[in-house]
């Protein structure tokens, strides 16, 4: 079976002092605690 893919667009967010990604609720069930992924970030503006 060929791997699952997704493409989101998102603004990067702050948590505290850190910036961070959150991930779409509709990718929740996808995305389970122990799930290995491949993420790659390309920087399309700021």
């Amino acid at each position: 079976m060929p791997p699952k893919q997704f493409t989101i667009t998102k603004r990067i967010a702050k948590h505290g002092s850190q910036a961070i990604i959150v991930v779409p609720k509709i990718l929740e069930e996808q995305l389970r605690p122990g799930t290995l992924t491949q993420i790659t970030i390309e920087i399309i503006g700021e």
